[in-house]
């Protein structure tokens, strides 16, 4: 069956910021080649929504390849409408199934256009756009429903711009909170209480999962376009503190965790690893160190790692360590000390002491790793061990991280496995026999649309899980509940009009891995946050 990636995922065609839906269109663009006003700003909006993840901002490449008019101009029109409707082998997904005939003829003329300049924003501006709906002084004193809360499941609703509340006992939808376009992630407060969403709109939101129901309870917006969240965590900074990293401008915010008023910018603009000058630096990722007042801050086109001091922020403390490029989903080992990271346009898997504040190796894995939210667990041969599913093939690699206690194989590839296709997302839980992955990037429907099952005893796979066989499906993104006794995989569902608003989540028994119950009515639900799970840091 001809090559259908279905997935429009932040790893594959992120959005660009919502500057460029409303940016000025250049003197240029009334030149040849030449869009109508109303075109141009059609393109330009699904340029942000669906392309600049890879491309860019600027078009100048980075997962994705360069499409400034230099590049698109000697392809042409003709070859442009091509390769956006049926991809390319390097990894370009193919948009037949997501744009009309007229939008990519449009989307190829756009491109070879000059790329808009989208704004900056300020401190000032951000604070403007400040909101708070509920007084920290009003908050719930205690939980105002009888659930059990440490199990709820925050599940993004990507087109729908929301995030859905899942009671994890009952299996029941909670609520549904707005939380602005395609959420990326969300990160937990200390206890678990209240949670931080980072849309690609640059919108974050504060949710109590104590109210009856969860609700947002203060925004602010940090970016045009933007992708991580992070509190910290440690000693008297404690629930403090709470940073966004933006893809457009190209910077990271520190706010008021409490409140969420934005305190302090700092741009991540600079010099690469190559020693070139990068005006898109993006921040891929941002983390907070369980063992220290830092957050690490992952510069995706610099191939830096950043890890900022967040003790003194008048006098912020920020090292600045070389890895590879282009950075962007990480985990920790389970030590916490160490944190591991892909740099998945060079192929490896960078890992940071965040005690010394160094990097102390770097992992040649497959092609293009894409860990996601991660997975760590031991092996019989090589003991404590982490691995990674890619973008570009189906294997899973898996390597040594516990440097104290088996020294011999830390930070050493253990082995690889190879699987049916590439795939987004690695999970499991310490309660689990197996790691489970998805393979949501194969062309093949059938293969994109089950999981695969490895145990941690052999290193091989014992089952492939066909979660759905719908024509228009797909399976992405595992999260087990807080005892690990059951795994739950999204499904999307394309309706009418080439949307993805239908949708549902597959509950698997961990042990027997049958089917054990669904969620209906989801639109797009795709990453799943287990609230005990991420407090623990079960992977």
């Amino acid at each position: 069956m001809r090559f259908r990636k279905l997935l429009r995922d932040s790893t594959i065609m992120s959005a660009i910021g919502m500057a460029i839906a409303v940016a000025t269109p250049q003197t240029s663009i009334a030149q040849e080649p030449a869009l109508s006003a109303e075109a141009f700003e059609h393109s330009k909006l699904l340029y942000f929504q669906r392309c600049a993840g890879c491309h860019g901002v600027l078009r100048k490449g980075a997962t994705g390849k360069n499409l400034e008019p230099e590049s698109t101009l000697k392809l042409g029109q003709a070859r442009l409408e091509k390769i956006i409707t049926l991809g390319t082998e390097g990894g370009m997904n193919n948009f037949d199934d997501t744009f009309s005939e007229q939008e990519i003829k449009d989307m190829a003329t756009y491109i070879m256009m000059d790329p808009p300049t989208p704004p900056e924003m300020s401190l000032a501006q951000m604070k403007e756009r400040w909101k708070v709906f509920v007084e920290p002084k009003d908050y719930p004193k205690e939980p105002a429903h009888g659930r059990n809360w440490k199990n709820f499941f925050l599940v993004i609703l990507r087109d729908a711009g929301k995030v859905g509340i899942i009671d994890g006992d009952t299996k029941e939808v909670v609520s549904k909170v707005d939380t602005g376009y395609a959420v990326h992630v969300m990160k937990e407060s200390s206890d678990g209480r209240f949670w931080f969403t980072q849309g690609r709109d640059g919108r974050m939101t504060k949710i109590d999962l104590w109210m009856d129901p969860p609700a947002v309870v203060a925004e602010a917006q940090i970016a045009s376009d933007a992708r991580d969240v992070a509190v910290s965590h440690f000693g008297e900074w404690k629930d403090k503190y709470v940073i966004g990293g933006g893809y457009w401008p190209p910077h990271f915010v520190i706010l008021d965790a409490e409140t969420m008023e934005p305190l302090k910018v700092v741009s991540t603009r600079g010099i690469d690893v190559d020693g070139n000058y990068v005006n898109e630096a993006r921040v891929a990722a941002v983390y907070n160190t369980p063992n220290a007042p830092t957050w690490m801050v992952a510069v995706k086109e610099l191939g830096q790692m950043w890890q900022v001091d967040y003790s003194d922020l008048d006098n912020l403390r920020i090292e600045q360590i070389n890895t590879h490029k282009f950075l962007h989903d990480g985990f920790f080992d389970p030590s916490h000390r160490y944190f591991q990271i892909a740099a998945n346009a060079s192929n490896r898997v960078e890992v940071l002491d965040t005690e010394t504040r160094k990097a102390v190796a770097s992992i040649e894995t497959g092609v293009k790793p894409h860990p996601g939210p991660g997975a760590n667990w031991i092996d019989p041969k090589c003991g404590p061990v982490a691995g990674t599913v890619h973008l570009g093939e189906g294997m899973l690699t898996t390597w040594g991280n516990d440097p104290a206690g088996h020294p011999d194989n830390a930070w050493k590839v253990c082995y690889k496995t190879e699987t049916d296709g590439p795939g987004l997302f690695i999970r499991t839980h310490p309660n689990s026999p197996y790691v489970i992955m998805d393979q949501t990037l194969h062309p093949e429907p059938e293969i994109q649309q089950s999981i695969q099952v490895v145990s941690k005893e052999t290193g091989k796979i014992v089952k492939t899980i066909q979660v759905t066989d719908g024509e228009k499906q797909v399976a992405v993104h595992t999260e087990f509940n807080a005892d690990g006794s059951e795994f739950w995989v999204s499904v999307w569902a394309r309706g009418g009009k080439k949307t993805w608003l239908d949708g549902h989540i597959v509950v698997y028994d961990t042990n027997t891995l049958e089917e054990v119950g669904r969620v209906e009515g989801l639109e797009t639900p795709t990453g799943k946050f287990n609230v005990t799970n991420r407090v623990d840091h079960n992977t």
